[in-house]
């Protein structure tokens, strides 16, 4: 009867670390992000055009974040300026597009490699954290 109970005991103590571990707040390090191009004209002229938002997934931001800035860096032409946005951030998981506009990916020839940031904020403008996607365009 008493490995039982000691059995007992330790399924409650591990049950309960577990249960505290999963709703632990997210931290800097958690915050992650995917995207999607979207309905995007196909451009591979070398002279983007302004366009909706792609539809971001978000995951993990940290607590208090109130905006997001997002920046578009195409990696193998960096420096072109493809812009971006800032949201007010109001808790949801996905960012649809229509958000902001900013100059669409449009290698001049081959595909590129096209980066996005986002810079998570709280009220007082502070970062709270950064995450960061690559995908290839086309």
């Amino acid at each position: 009867m008493n490995y039982i109970n000691k059995l007992f005991s330790y399924s409650v103590i591990i049950l309960s670390f577990v249960i505290l571990q999963s709703r632990a707040p997210a931290t800097a390090d958690d915050f992650a992000f995917s995207f999607e191009w979207g309905d995007i004209p196909r451009c591979t002229t070398g002279s983007p055009t302004d366009v909706d938002n792609p539809i971001f997934t978000l995951s993990n931001l940290p607590a208090g974040t109130v905006e997001i800035d997002f920046k578009l860096r195409d990696l193998d032409a960096p420096s072109w300026f493809h812009g971006g946005g800032t949201i007010q951030y109001v808790g949801e998981d996905v960012i649809q597009p229509g958000a902001f506009r900013y100059k669409s990916p449009c290698p001049p020839s081959g595909k590129h490699r096209y980066r996005w940031k986002a810079t998570a904020k709280n009220a007082d403008g502070d970062v709270l954290a950064e995450a960061k996607s690559i995908k290839h365009y086309p």
